[in-house]
């Protein structure tokens, strides 16, 4: 993958500075160490910042048309390109490089918008049809690769990530309280909001479409989806016999395998002690004919530690395995990078794990990794879909329904500050209640246990909620694990997995990863099978995954109960605190920024300094977002808070000092 950045003027026909597109594309470097690229036009500047992985010698973007009319800025992998080339050279086209990205600008002379189901990766892209006044900016249905955009006056601003906005000066870093809010609401940020104000995030699965008409006026961003998630309707799911189930999914898994194998460099794994890692590496070096080496992260001494159980997946699969240690000192070390990359709070603390994961790989000269996110939201691997599947024996169809009362009595108890009005209000707007509701209750009560009343008014009723995409008409059709099944994929997935401890820590190190689980056509498999092939029994999960893994691994991998990822929680540092937590935690801090309730805050503290074990896990949680939070508005909001260097959004002068920058932005000239 890569980082792209661009200005487009919407009047269609001033001039771009040049010296924000660079500083703008500068800020991407890390994602794109291998080389740079740019182009000017009236009303439009690109730049491009790469990672070379196809096509090594010949892929410097943008790329154009053959006529040069049609311009486009990739980040991500189309990993049929082979088979769409040849498809596109048998149509008369002729392609100029060995690039993947090129076969974006072939399809859209072919196709023209209607380009999306021939697109098979993980991608975002800017592209530019100059003859027809068209701007385009798509990302990938799953919301693996990241794109950005910010309307001021009538430009429009666009990245792979949100610091290239924020570095046009253009720009404000300002904060959105509603988008912080998701962080506190669901873990995860998973709507159009971002944590800055002005700055949205273009959601999986859409375009975004500007038509410069040449007339003088302002043009407007529109927003397209052009697909989403499907399931059959309940009592329609596809139910084959074991042997068929198997089959299938073995088959569109091998594809999906095959195609994520496909680079001119070479292809690494991440393995945990879990089947899925496990599954993808077997299948991996089934399909290459030899073992891939593989990456894990180690924390010896803590019952979190997984070697022995990636060990023993290494000893069934072969390669080499190296394990990046993480030391008790992982999250306070690394807690300010994982801010910076992610430019949102962080409250998951495994994330700096996966931070540290990734600067191993590339540390060691690879820069594409295989994974296995994303089988737990295709086979209801969280044990929240188990309990909720087994409230629901006590409904009859979807009518006479006890487990939703139950359910909302159940999240009283472990929100008494909420209302029964609010649990209601909160499962119509997701189609529920779901399996993820109770867990989503548990992390909010943060929210009334630390917000200031600044922050209450700032928020002024809205709710995080009211901004997820979800088809609610479509869900009332679906059997009900696969609607808990598909608001899993719409917000943990990109909100968290994808980004935070997906896109953003691997490519903070310039690497990229590749999840076989998320290939459309495996998506399409999994989603139409009856659920019992996902979670059998209630207690089963991952049914048909573990089946089909008993094919190539031990009984006993194949089998293993998931055991969730994590680093320790905030504990580990807010104990004891370095000097920036501190700082960070202060009352005069916690004041300056108006976000928290800085009496209680101080109470929660001196709790946890004291060893006490009576804060609840979700209130420590809630603190460690406290910290996160406060963390990032100094980064990025000039909080001058603690003594760590703010982010740094001007870094061209050192990259015009070593002449690089200014050649490639001359040769766009």
């Amino acid at each position: 993958m890569c980082g792209l950045a661009g200005i487009i003027d919407l009047k269609g026909r001033r001039d771009i500075d040049r010296d924000q597109v660079a500083r703008m594309t500068a800020t991407l470097t890390h994602r794109g160490p291998d080389d740079s690229g740019f182009h000017f036009g009236p009303g439009v500047g690109l730049g491009h910042r790469r990672l070379s992985i196809v096509g090594l010698d010949d892929g410097r973007q943008p790329i154009f048309s053959e006529d040069g009319q049609i311009a486009v800025v990739c980040n991500g992998e189309l990993f049929d390109y082979r088979e769409r080339k040849a498809e596109l050279e048998d149509k008369g086209h002729v392609f100029s490089t060995h690039s993947d990205s090129e076969i974006i600008v072939h399809l859209y002379e072919e196709y023209g918008e209607d380009l999306f189901p021939y697109l098979k990766g993980q991608f975002a892209f800017v592209l530019v049809d100059f003859r027809k006044g068209v701007v385009l900016m798509a990302r990938d249905r799953m919301g693996i690769c990241p794109l950005f955009w910010s309307k001021q006056g009538d430009f429009l601003y666009v990245g792979s990530e949100i610091k290239a906005l924020l570095a046009s000066g253009d720009v404000p870093a300002e904060a959105d309280p509603r988008g912080l809010d998701h962080m506190f609401t669901f873990f995860a940020l998973t709507s159009p909001r971002t944590a800055f104000a002005g700055v949205k995030s273009l959601q999986p699965g859409n375009f975004l479409r500007v038509a410069l008409d040449g007339s003088g006026r302002a043009a407007e961003p529109v927003i397209r989806k052009y697909w989403d998630f499907d399931f059959p309707d309940w009592g329609d799911e596809y139910d084959p016999a074991e042997t068929e189930a198997v089959d299938g999914f073995e088959a569109a898994f091998r594809q999906a395998v095959d195609l994520r194998l496909r680079a001119d460099v070479p292809v690494v794994g991440y393995l945990s002690g879990g089947v899925d890692s496990a599954y993808v590496l077997a299948m991996a070096a089934k399909v290459a004919g030899r073992p891939l080496p593989s990456f894990t992260v180690g924390m010896q001494g803590t019952s979190l530690d997984e070697t022995e159980h990636s060990a023993e997946a290494v000893a069934a699969i072969g390669g080499e395995q190296t394990v990046i240690e993480a030391h008790s000192n992982l999250i306070s070390e690394n807690y300010a990078a994982l801010v910076t990359g992610a430019e949102a709070p962080v409250l998951d603390t495994s994330c700096a794990a996966l931070l540290a994961l990734s600067r191993g790989v590339r540390q060691q000269g690879y820069k594409t990794v295989i994974a296995g996110e994303g089988a737990d939201e295709g086979f209801a691997g969280y044990v929240w879909f188990k309990v909720r599947e087994a409230g629901r024996l006590l409904d009859f169809g979807n009518t006479f329904r006890p487990s939703a009362t139950m359910g909302r009595v159940l999240r009283k108890i472990g929100a008494p500050g909420s209302s029964f009005s609010e649990f209601a209000r909160n499962d119509a707007l997701t189609g529920g209640p779901q399996a993820q509701s109770q867990l989503y209750n548990l992390v909010a009560t943060a929210r009334k246990r630390f917000y200031s009343d600044e922050m209450w008014e700032r928020l002024d009723g809205h709710v995080a909620y009211e901004d997820i995409d979800l088809d609610l008409e479509k869900m009332k059709r679906w059997h009900p694990l696969n609607q808990s099944l598909y608001l899993g994929y719409k917000v943990h997935l990109p909100g968290l997995l994808l980004s935070q401890k997906g896109d953003r820590v691997a490519m903070a190190n310039g690497v990229e990863v590749r999840y076989p689980f998320l290939d459309e056509d495996v998506i399409d498999y999994v989603s139409k099978l009856h659920p019992r092939w996902k979670l059998n029994r209630c207690v089963r999960d991952k049914y048909l995954l573990r089946k089909a893994a008993e094919r190539i691994l031990p009984k006993r991998i194949a089998q293993r109960p998931k055991n969730m990822f994590r680093a320790p929680l905030a504990e580990s540092f807010l104990a004891d605190p370095p000097a920036f937590v501190r700082d960070l935690l202060s009352p005069e801090s916690l004041r300056r920024t108006g976000y928290f309730d800085a009496a209680q805050v101080e109470r929660d503290r001196d709790v946890l300094a004291k060893g006490d074990k009576k804060l609840a896990t979700f209130a420590s949680l809630g603190l460690g977002g406290v910290v996160a939070t406060q963390l990032w508005h100094h980064l990025y909001l000039g909080g001058d808070l603690c003594e760590l260097p703010e982010v740094d959004l001007n870094p061209v002068a050192c990259e015009r000092s070593e002449g690089r920058l200014a050649e490639a932005v001359a040769a766009a000239e």
